[in-house]
């Protein structure tokens, strides 16, 4: 059992994803309304080796010496992976050992107005950042950021990001009804999209409850409508709503497992993670599954969001 890797998983955008864990749970720069791993923990843009290069590097030795090749290795996880000041040296690392599989990292984005985290990334092949506002209002309801980020600097960083980096950019984009979705917040996100001119805009929404009460996803028909109102090329809807037919390649063993674990008694997210020995990054891969398949439903209380099968108590 890895501390600091989880998977391969079935990625719906990526292909099997080696994940790769660069922060305790839950250090971030952003504390959002919708973040499914919870409610940050340490809201902070302080840099710093939060988990030890040589712990990461020597799971993945092991990793490649017992298992074959992942199709990609991916940096996400509990937190914001940029805020490890180890994350070049480890893609280099990965680049020199497995040149051929490709590296993405999964990031907000928050950090790229600072040289040293652009820098970090250009070996990368795929960077995927999000900016879900253009307007500071907008963005502090929804993101919460670190007392030190402004927007203007978080949007020129990934301006600048854009000019140096060689690879992809897949800028990921949380559309939350009643946040970002009036006209003039379209409007202005469409003005930075073509400032920072990433290689693909992907609409997402909520696949189930997140950090705070009182959001909701959007409908399939409501992130088309935006879609069309950009009128911008490479704008792609990613929610699972408009990706189900993907999930039935997800692995049937693990989806039993999580059912078996809930069955018993209604589980939090963390409590699936313990209980199971899944990373808590992946589980939410076999949720969609089993709410799309409608083998589970979801309950608030006051401990979080609990997952429990369909049939219980009704």
């Amino acid at each position: 059992m890895y501390k600091h890797l989880f998977g391969p998983v079935p990625s719906r955008r990526l292909g099997m994803s080696l994940g790769v864990d660069m922060v305790p749970k839950k250090i971030c720069s952003l504390n959002c309304v919708y973040c499914e791993v919870g409610r940050t923990t340490l809201l902070t843009r302080q840099r710093k080796e939060y988990v030890p290069e040589r712990e990461i590097i020597g799971e993945l030795k092991d990793f490649f010496a017992n298992h074959p090749d992942p199709e990609i290795i991916t940096f996400s996880g509990y937190g914001e992976p940029t805020l490890n000041t180890a994350l070049g040296s480890i893609i280099s690392y990965l680049k020199a050992q497995k040149p051929a599989v490709p590296v993405a990292v999964l990031t907000n984005g928050t950090l790229l107005n600072d040289p040293q985290v652009r820098q970090s990334l250009l070996r990368a092949d795929l960077v995927l950042p999000s900016l879900d506002a253009a307007t500071e209002e907008v963005f502090r309801k929804i993101n919460r950021p670190a007392d030190t980020l402004d927007l203007q600097s978080y949007i020129g960083g990934l301006e600048g990001f854009r000019k140096e980096f060689k690879g992809r950019i897949w800028l990921e984009v949380f559309i939350l009804p009643g946040f970002n979705d009036h006209k003039a917040e379209l409007d202005a996100l469409k003005e930075v999209f073509l400032r920072i001119s990433p290689d693909s805009i992907q609409l997402n929404t909520l696949d189930r409850p997140g950090t705070e009460e009182g959001i909701r996803s959007a409908t399939l028909m409501e992130l088309e409508h935006i879609r069309e109102y950009w009128d911008i090329p490479g704008v792609e809807i990613i929610s699972s709503s408009a990706l189900r037919k993907s999930t039935t390649a997800y692995r049937e063993d693990v989806q039993n497992a999580i059912l078996e674990t809930i069955s018993r008694r209604p589980c939090t997210l963390d409590d699936i993670a313990c209980i199971t020995g899944l990373h808590v990054s992946e589980i939410p891969k076999y949720l969609d599954t089993l709410e799309a398949t409608g083998n589970i439903r979801t309950e608030r209380q006051e401990r979080g969001l609990f997952y429990m099968p369909a049939q219980r108590n009704q």
